[in-house]
């Protein structure tokens, strides 16, 4: 893979993109579930093109990213996606950065914008704040809303992550077609992405983010700190543009409405019209007109 570069922080070794001019302001990429750094191809040409530095890694359990250290519990608990991000940053000595994400990604940035704004001078957020409490997972919701996250309640148990470790493709197929019922992306597409799905450790981070998030299963100890401190739903001062997509199959438009209260900064919020959950891959030049406005804010 071409621009495909690493560093090493203390658990990950973690692959990233990197497009554009190195003295220039940074735009870091955060990919979600089950997607990986091609959900921006349409994005980073636009914004390498204006002279950005673009940074697009894989996330823990994701392609070319691996775990250092045998020993090291396979978390996917949102605290240790947004620890990944901080240590990324410190280990490539950049301080201040634009963040856009979306599912895990996006919920990586608005831990970071909330826990680190001195950081972030700006946030394109996927659904909005998507930060969650672990407390009271288990309160029930709407039938219709709780049939979207089958997924998630198939995972909590053995039969699930075996069928997720036998058929990891079809399974993430699958998701990409309920979710992005508008999306006809081809078997190309697809297959670019799907080789992130043979990393080792993808099964058992995806299993264990969806069964720490519901208060299944303990979390990484490291990560105790920062797990308190999200408890709170913290809210996120920085700049934010929060985008949803007007068809997206798990999360629907308006799904967070109730935190945009959590945005106490310049926040402003846009539908993109027939698009799914894997936004900035099914419209790339929305996605990249929300992060390029952000910019002039």
């Amino acid at each position: 893979m071409n621009n495909l570069k690493f560093v090493s922080t203390e658990l990950l070794e973690i692959g990233y993109l990197e497009f554009g001019q190195t003295e220039k302001d940074v735009i870091v990429l955060l990919h979600g579930f089950p997607y990986d750094v091609h959900a921006y191809a349409g994005v980073w040409p636009t914004l390498s093109t204006l002279k950005f530095r673009v940074l697009v890694p894989f996330l823990r359990g994701y392609g070319a990213t691996r775990f250092l250290n045998a020993e090291t519990m396979r978390s996917g608990e949102q605290a240790a996606l947004g620890t990944d991000l901080v240590a990324f940053l410190d280990k490539l000595d950049i301080d201040k950065i634009f963040l856009a994400g979306y599912d895990w990604g996006g919920r990586a940035a608005c831990i970071m914008a909330a826990l680190h704004p001195e950081r972030v001078r700006g946030l394109v957020s996927g659904g909005g704040y998507t930060v969650h409490r672990i407390e009271g997972a288990l309160n029930p919701l709407l039938p219709e809303m709780e049939q979207r996250y089958w997924y998630q309640y198939y995972l909590h148990g053995e039969r699930g992550r075996r069928g997720l470790e036998k058929y990891r493709k079809e399974l993430c197929r699958l998701l990409w077609q309920d979710w992005s019922p508008r999306w006809s992306f081809d078997e190309a597409t697809f297959a670019k992405t799907a080789e992130s799905y043979e990393n080792p450790d993808f099964v058992e981070v995806a299993v264990h983010s969806y069964r720490h998030r519901f208060g299944l299963v303990e979390g990484d100890a490291r990560y105790e700190a920062v797990s308190q401190s999200l408890e709170l739903l913290p809210s996120i001062s920085v700049p934010t543009i929060a985008i949803e997509g007007t068809c997206d199959g798990v999360t629907p438009a308006g799904s967070y409405s109730h935190l945009d209260g959590k945005f106490v900064g310049r926040f402003e919020k846009r539908l993109l019209e027939n698009v799914g959950h894997n936004i900035p891959q099914e419209d790339p030049e929305g996605f990249s007109r929300a992060i390029l406005d952000l910019t002039k804010w």
